[in-house]
C-alpha cells in the first residue's frame, strides 16, 4: 500500500528484528460455516503478548476511504483463550476496542463478522463467495503492528473456491501472509470460484505477471473480450509513467465481481484493485473497464506518488488530506483518457465525457467556498460518510474528483499550449520519479516545485497555484479548448435549472436542493417543493417539461404552480440557457483549426503504447 507498508528496506529490518518482535506473530483462520445467513467465522491468534492487557480493535477507516466506517458494528459473539485454552476475561473499554487480560503470551480471539455488502470497502459472505475488505473483517491488535501475519480461509463444505488477493501465497491451500499489520489492512481477498486470466508483461529486464480473478456469471468469451481490452488500457497507463511499478512478489490482481445486487465500487491497494458492480460483462463491460482505468492509474498515482498527510494511515480515525484533487482527481481525468488512447472508448463519446468536469467547476456555487486544497480536506464528510442530517454541499461542494479531473484537463491543455513539447503525462512522469519510484511522500510545496522544474518557469507554476490550487478561479477552458482544435459547446435550450426533477402522478418534485445559481432556487424553491404546472400545463413527465420547454428560450418568464410546506402557490420564474457542455472538434462546426492547434489535439489523443 504505502512505502511504510512493505520495502526492501522493511524486508531486510526483519532480519534484524530484536529477539522480541521476532517471537511477535499473528495468525487468522477464517470460515464459513454460516455463509447462507451472511457470517464469517474468524479466530485472530496473537502470540509474543508481552503488555499485561491486549488492546484487540476494529479498523473504524479502510484504505483509499477517508471517511469513518465503524466496522466494529457488524462484529459479535467475541470470546479469548489463552496458548492452553483457558477462557480470558474480556472487556470492551469503547465502541472499537476489546481488552483481554489473564493471558500467557499468546491470545486467541475468537468472533463473528457479519458481512452484507460486498464492495471496497466493506465485506459481503453468502454461498455463492466471500468478499472480505481486511479493515471491515480483521481484528488487530496494539504494540504488534510490525508482527508478520499469515491468513487461512476454510471455504463452505463442497465449495471449490480459489482466492484473488495482494496476500503473499503459500504452500498450504487458501493460506497467505503479510508482513505486517498495514500491509495486510491494504489487502482485500474475493473467495469464490473464480475466472482467470493473466498475462506476463516484460520491460526492463523483468517480468511482472497481470491476473485478472473474476466473479460473474457471463461467458468465457465475454472474460476473453474484457481481458484483451484491460490489456491495452494497462498498456496505456504503462506508457504515461514509462514503466510499470514494482510490484511486492512480481504481480498486479484485478479483483473483480460482477453479481446482481452487488454495490458498484472500485478500490486501490498497492498491488491490486477491488472492482464490484452490479452490470454484467454483456451490458456493462465499458463501463466496469472505465473503474478498471481508474483503479490502475492508482498504482502509481496515490499508492506510490503519495501524499504525505497520508503517511502512515490511520485507521483508528478519519483521514483527512489537501491533495485528493491530483490523488483522486488526475487519476479520474486519465481514467478516461486511457480508454480512448486504448481504443476502448470513441473519440466522440470521450470528448463528450470531457465536458462534464468543465461544467460541474463552471456551474456549481461550490467553488466560492472552497480551493480544490480545501474541497480535498472534506472528504472524511463526503466519501461514502452516512449522516442522518442534511446538508447544504449542493451549494458548498464539488467533488475533489470532478475539480482535479478539471484541472488536470486545464494544466494538460495549458502545458502543450503555453510550452512546446510538455504535456500533463510529462508532469505525471516527473512526479514518479521524483516521489513514486523512491516512494518519497510529497507535500503541495513539492507538486508546485516539480511544475515549475518541468516547465522551467517558477512564475507560472506559482502563479498556476496561487490562482487554481490555493485559489478557487477556474481555468480558460474555452480559449485553451480552441488551442487545441476544439469547441467548448454550450446548449441554447431554456431550462427551469440544473437540479434533478422526479416525476410522478401529474407532478414533478425538486429531488435535490436547489442550486443558488438556478432559476429554481431564485424563485424561492427547494428540495421536496412539488411542481404541478408550468403555465397552466400539467408536468406529468420530464417529455412533457421538455416540450413546453421548446416554445421558450432563455430570459421567458414562466408560471409555475408548485406546493411548498403543504400550502399551494404560483410563483414566476425565469428560464435559463442549459448549462450543459462538450468538446467538439472544430471541423465538425465547419470552423478552421489550424495546424499546430490540430496537431496538438491528434499528440494528446493518440495511442502512447508501443504494442
Amino acid at each position: 500500500m504505502k512505502k511504510t507498508l512493505f520495502t526492501a528496506l522493511a524486508l531486510a529490518a526483519m532480519a534484524f528484528a530484536s529477539p522480541l518482535r521476532a517471537q511477535q506473530s499473528v495468525a487468522y483462520q477464517v470460515s464459513f460455516e454460516n455463509a447462507a445467513h451472511r457470517e464469517a467465522t474468524v479466530t485472530a491468534t496473537f502470540k509474543g503478548v508481552t503488555a499485561p492487557v491486549l488492546e484487540v480493535r476494529m479498523a473504524r477507516s479502510s484504505p483509499g476511504r477517508y471517511a469513518l466506517h465503524e466496522f466494529a458494528k457488524n462484529v459479535y459473539n467475541v470470546q479469548a483463550t489463552d496458548g492452553q485454552g483457558r477462557t480470558l476475561a474480556v472487556n470492551r473499554p469503547n465502541l472499537h476496542q476489546w481488552n483481554v487480560s489473564g493471558h500467557d503470551g499468546t491470545v486467541t480471539v475468537k468472533y463473528t463478522l457479519f458481512a452484507d455488502h460486498p464492495d471496497g470497502t466493506y465485506a459481503g459472505v453468502n454461498l455463492s463467495h466471500a468478499h472480505l475488505n481486511a479493515p471491515a473483517t480483521f481484528m488487530y491488535a496494539n504494540g504488534l503492528e510490525k508482527a508478520p501475519v499469515q491468513v487461512s480461509f476454510t471455504p463452505p463444505a463442497g465449495k471449490n473456491w480459489t482466492a484473488a488477493t495482494q496476500l503473499k501465497r503459500e504452500t498450504a491451500p487458501l493460506t497467505f501472509s503479510a508482513p505486517d499489520f498495514q500491509y495486510l489492512m491494504d489487502s482485500p481477498t474475493e473467495l469464490a470460484d473464480l475466472k482467470w486470466r493473466e498475462w506476463n508483461v516484460q520491460e526492463k529486464g523483468r517480468t511482472q505477471k497481470i491476473r485478472i480473478g473474476l466473479h460473474h456469471q457471463g461467458t468465457e468469451q465475454q472474460l476473453d473480450e474484457y481481458t484483451q481490452r484491460a490489456k491495452r488500457i494497462v498498456a496505456e497507463a504503462q506508457a504515461v509513467f514509462g514503466e510499470l511499478p514494482t510490484f511486492d512478489y512480481g504481480e498486479y490482481t484485478f479483483i473483480a465481481c460482477y453479481l446482481p445486487g452487488t454495490p458498484g465500487d472500485g478500490m486501490e491497494h498497492r498491488n491490486s484493485t477491488v472492482i464490484t458492480s452490479s452490470r454484467p460483462l454483456e451490458t456493462g463491460m465499458n463501463p466496469n473497464l472505465g473503474t478498471l482505468s481508474h483503479e490502475f492509474f492508482h498504482a502509481w498515482n496515490v499508492e506510490r506518488i503519495r501524499p504525505k498527510s497520508l503517511e502512515p494511515f490511520n485507521f483508528a480515525d478519519a483521514n483527512m488530506s489537501g491533495e485528493l484533487w491530483l490523488a483522486e482527481g488526475f487519476t479520474s481525468y486519465y481514467g478516461t483518457l486511457l480508454m480512448a488512447r486504448a481504443g476502448v472508448t470513441p473519440q466522440a463519446d470521450y470528448l463528450k465525457s470531457v465536458g462534464y468536469p468543465i461544467l460541474a467547476v463552471t456551474v456549481s456555487p461550490g467553488k466560492d467556498y472552497f480551493s480544490p486544497v480545501e474541497m480535498s480536506q472534506q472528504a472524511p464528510f463526503v466519501d461514502a460518510s452516512r449522516s442522518v442530517d442534511a446538508t447544504n454541499r449542493t451549494n458548498t461542494y464539488i467533488s475533489y474528483y470532478t475539480y482535479g479531473n478539471a484541472i488536470a484537463i486545464g494544466l494538460d491543455f495549458t502545458l502543450r499550449t503555453k510550452f512546446k513539447n510538455l504535456t500533463l503525462d510529462d508532469y505525471m512522469r516527473l512526479l514518479w520519479q521524483r516521489h513514486g519510484k523512491p516512494e518519497k511522500p510529497y507535500t503541495l510545496p513539492e507538486l508546485e516545485k516539480a511544475l515549475a522544474d518541468l516547465t522551467k518557469d517558477a512564475a507560472f507554476a506559482q502563479d498556476f497555484f496561487k490562482r487554481h490550487i490555493y485559489g478557487k478561479e477556474a481555468l480558460p477552458y474555452e480559449s485553451l479548448a480552441r488551442q487545441m482544435g476544439l469547441a467548448l459547446q454550450s446548449s441554447k435550450n431554456a431550462v427551469l435549472g440544473w437540479e434533478g426533477l422526479k416525476f410522478q402522478n401529474d407532478q414533478a418534485t425538486i429531488a435535490q436542493g436547489t442550486f443558488a445559481n438556478s432559476p429554481l432556487y431564485k424563485a424561492g424553491l427547494d428540495r421536496d417543493d412539488v411542481l404541478l404546472t408550468l403555465n397552466g400545463q400539467k408536468l406529468s413527465s420530464q417529455k412533457t417539461l421538455d416540450s413546453l420547454l421548446t416554445q421558450h428560450k432563455p430570459g421567458d418568464q414562466v408560471q409555475l404552480e408548485v406546493v411548498q410546506q403543504g400550502t399551494k402557490k404560483t410563483v414566476p420564474l425565469t428560464l435559463a440557457q442549459n448549462p450543459q457542455l462538450e468538446l467538439v472538434l472544430l471541423e465538425k462546426l465547419n470552423q478552421p483549426v489550424a495546424k499546430d492547434a490540430k496537431a496538438r489535439r491528434e499528440a494528446w489523443l493518440s495511442k502512447k503504447s508501443k504494442g
